[in-house]
């Protein structure tokens, strides 16, 4: 272990365990209309289920000694303008000597320990896959990692944080997988931090910004197609779909985070709500648990900077949504894996991956969402077996370390 990493055990203290009950017991629901559904919103009954649950049956204990399992540690790291940063993260070695440095990053509303199911699988020894060595940071202001207390912290320092602490754990070399922000974040981590550190990614939401004539004119020229290319014209549909009725969170974290944090730092129901809604309408019919759930609104629920602080970065990625989050990117050579899931709702034409960077794998699924990783874990570590594997496209990508 480097000197400068410090094991983290996480501990609540009972005080703030008991604050929460107090919080769950003197709940207001609201009203709901008849035969509402999911139309308007969580259903009520859901999240009184959810809500007695929390309250009354869900064991934190347990769920902590299960995450106090896993290898976690915390280390400073200097951002350039924002000072040292303690950043929280899980680092799992396989035992293969020469394994393949992955760092894993997620996104929101998610965490690092969204990895956990993959952990076995990807770190696992045999001849006839690849093994890894699995970095899974909690992103700062996310998880048990410390929060930037001024503006402007955005796509370049996200990456800064992710880049460096590789390079501090002796990863001079690394491979990379996200999607959501992890996506977003790995676009700048190419761009910065490609080739050199940065070997090759996977991407399991590879979108970017929409072509335009002077950028990307055969692109541009596609869309003209539209009327006659059915297959275009569904993709388009459902993005506009999910753009029209599927982003009001989107807009509300990215300009004005800091109202809506009132309510999530001071309602775990608000909270709950807020979250489960999209765990419930962008993962593919997944079977969530109810212990599941609440363990995911727990950890942001006792995260380090608090509930509210995550929801900056859209804030932050897009100037107050008046920019996409790829602000001062561009396409490189960095070798990209895409992974294609039907429930990602987050989806646009293929070909525009292309503007992401070099496509050297594709991958289509019959099944999962938008959080692959728990919804598909051998899928998507299958993805990375193959890309980084014997014969894959990116097999070797990191000098002396092929995972075998």
């Amino acid at each position: 272990m480097n000197p400068w990493a410090k094991p983290f055990t996480l501990d609540v203290p009972d005080a703030d365990l008991e604050l929460l009950r107090q919080k769950l017991a003197l709940i207001r629901f609201p009203d709901e209309l008849d035969d509402a559904g999911w139309d308007y919103g969580v259903p009520l009954a859901d999240v009184k289920r959810l809500v007695t649950h929390w309250r009354d049956s869900f064991d934190w204990r347990k769920s902590e000694r299960a995450i106090n399992a896993l290898p976690q540690f915390t280390t400073d790291i200097e951002v350039e303008g924002f000072g040292a940063l303690n950043i929280h993260y899980l680092h799992q070695k396989s035992s293969v000597e020469n394994a393949i440095p992955l760092l894993f990053v997620h996104g929101w509303p998610g965490h690092f320990l969204e990895v956990r199911k993959m952990l076995p699988i990807l770190t696992s020894c045999s001849p006839d896959h690849p093994s890894f060595h699995v970095v899974a940071p909690s992103l700062p202001g996310f998880g048990f990692s410390e929060a930037p207390s001024k503006p402007g912290f955005g796509g370049p320092q996200y990456a800064e944080v992710l880049n460096k602490l590789m390079l501090f754990l002796g990863y001079d070399e690394y491979v990379y997988q996200g999607g959501d922000f992890g996506h977003s974040i790995g676009v700048f981590v190419a761009n910065l931090y490609g080739h050199k550190h940065l070997k090759a990614w996977l991407s399991n939401m590879p979108v970017y910004r929409i072509p335009s004539l002077f950028s990307n004119p055969l692109l541009f020229l596609e869309l003209l197609t539209v009327p006659l290319n059915k297959r275009l014209a569904d993709q388009l549909e459902s993005a506009k779909r999910f753009r029209t009725s599927g982003m009001g969170y989107f807009v509300m974290q990215a300009t004005a985070p800091q109202t809506l944090g009132y309510s999530l730092a001071d309602s775990p129901v608000g909270l709950l709500a807020w979250i489960y809604e999209k765990l419930y309408k962008v993962s593919d019919h997944y079977p969530w648990s109810d212990d599941e759930v609440i363990e995911w609104i727990s950890i942001y629920w006792f995260s380090r900077a608090g509930p509210a602080a995550n929801i900056r970065i859209y804030y932050e990625l897009t100037g107050q949504n008046l920019h996409d989050m790829f602000e001062g990117t561009k396409w490189t050579s960095v070798p990209l894996g895409v992974s294609y899931f039907p429930g990602e709702p987050v989806r646009l034409p293929k070909s525009w991956a292309h503007m992401i960077g070099k496509i050297v794998y594709e991958s289509e699924h019959i099944a999962g969402g938008h959080f692959a990783a728990v919804e598909q874990p051998e899928k998507l570590a299958g993805d990375l077996r193959k890309m980084f594997g014997k014969g894959g496209p990116a097999f070797g990508v990191v000098p002396g370390k092929d995972g075998y």
